[in-house]
């Protein structure tokens, strides 16, 4: 089972990749496991990336966990252990770069509700956690702040974190939250667009609960 979970996250990671939410060996890409979570390797390129690659950390891991196999978990490993903990409900999350993510963050400006889709992250808003070193406490506590009732949040001067209930909607949530993103910097090149209120927000995330499943 553990070995099918590396397989799956090593082809997620590719197809971060390949969608151009990603670039290189930035961003990572966790599952839950037990009473730990499987992470990708800092710093090996994901076409490189190996099942035995793929880090293991229990998430009661101090500040400098000792991790199972040859490699050194992501430099974000915190993010993903400190969401586990907050989110039981969080069963995989995915962090890249995607270029209209990251221009947003670079301006420190969050996702207002500019389209009703806004809403599939979970709120009325995608939240732009300040900025802070990378790898660091102070970064993860920003991003878990950033999260509180959402499913997605920007990094400020960095990228994009998404959580799910498994690799497949992390990574479509990626690529949505992405689209809007380039969507909103194409309104922003006119002029200011329209946000909606917060009354129309709520009907959707009321409709948003139940959509998709049968």
């Amino acid at each position: 089972m553990t070995e099918k979970l590396r397989e799956a996250l090593i082809d997620t990671a590719r197809q971060m990749n390949r969608s151009g939410i990603n670039q290189g060996t930035s961003g990572n890409l966790s599952l839950r496991s037990g009473d730990g979570m499987l992470i990708t390797p800092s710093g090996v390129p994901y076409d490189r990336l190996a099942p035995p690659d793929i880090v293991f950390l229990p998430l009661d891991c101090g500040d400098a966990p000792v991790a199972e196999g040859p490699r050194k978990p992501s430099s974000e490993w915190r993010i993903h252990r400190d969401v586990y903990r907050a989110r039981p409900e969080a069963l995989a999350i995915l962090h890249a770069h995607p270029v209209h993510c990251a221009a947003l963050a670079c301006l420190h400006r969050p996702l207002p509700a500019f389209h009703y889709m806004v809403a599939v992250a979970g709120g009325r808003d995608i939240r732009c956690a300040p900025y802070a070193t990378f790898g660091t406490q102070a970064l993860s506590d920003h991003v878990l702040a950033a999260l509180e009732g959402r499913r997605a949040c920007l990094m400020a001067n960095h990228g994009l974190l998404c959580l799910g209930a498994d690799l497949n909607s992390a990574l479509a949530l990626a690529v949505e939250v992405e689209t809007l993103a380039r969507t909103y910097l194409q309104c922003l090149s006119v002029g200011e667009p329209i946000v909606l209120d917060d009354a129309e927000m709520g009907r959707v995330l009321e409709k948003f609960r139940d959509y998709g499943k049968e």
